[in-house]
């Protein structure tokens, strides 16, 4: 998740540490937040070039999950909580199979994506690849996605039988076979070519 300048809610922020709950209660559809220690923690617009690349992930992850019938996509700000003890996050998007449907609620997710993609900035580099990833991973997320639109890397994690993520690909250019979304693949440099969706369908055999 990238972020540029906090964005000022459009009530006070609670005073004091909070439950999850009441933070939900307090959460509007305006206010883009993530929940942490019990506490607000604001979040913010994000880059033009941040923004092409979450749109564009966007519309190839759902044209293939409905084609192929396997779940939901959601992003931010849609909220995750993947465990009791852990933040509520709210990734940039997040997927969640229909035999994990049952998690969704009308405000959250209760309990981890099957796969979960944040789009990394300077600025959210550590909370993404630190906090994010051992709290995705600790929670069970099966699948993680770190995108950085500004050095043109991504990197692929799946969740091993340990219970630790294990690298899958990582790197600018070339083909990612996900382990989670059944049948799927992904060139790379798409991400930052961004081409005509109608074309990855056709490589796809989808049209």
């Amino acid at each position: 998740m990238a972020h540029e300048m906090l964005t000022p809610p459009a009530r006070p922020l609670p005073r004091g540490k909070i439950s999850y709950e009441q933070f939900l209660q307090w959460l509007d559809e305006d206010t883009w937040a993530e929940w942490v220690d019990g506490e607000v923690e604001l979040t913010s617009p994000v880059s033009m070039q941040h923004d092409r690349v979450h749109v564009f992930l966007v519309a190839v992850l759902h044209a293939y999950t409905s084609a192929n019938r396997l779940g939901e996509i959601h992003s931010e700000p849609f909220q995750m909580k993947t465990g009791v003890d852990l933040p509520g996050r709210s990734p940039d998007i997040l997927f969640v199979s229909n035999e994990h449907l049952h998690r969704l609620k009308p405000t959250h997710l209760d309990g981890p994506a099957d796969l979960v993609v944040e789009i990394v900035s300077a600025e959210s580099a550590e909370r993404d690849r630190v906090q994010k990833f051992a709290e995705y991973e600790r929670g069970g997320v099966r699948e993680y996605w770190l995108i950085d639109p500004d050095k043109r890397q991504a990197e692929f994690y799946q969740l091993g039988e340990d219970g630790r993520y294990v690298c899958g690909f990582s790197g600018g250019a070339g083909v990612y076979h996900s382990a989670v979304l059944s049948g799927f693949w992904l060139r790379v440099e798409w991400l930052w070519q961004q081409p005509p969706l109608i074309d990855i369908l056709r490589d796809w055999g989808l049209v």
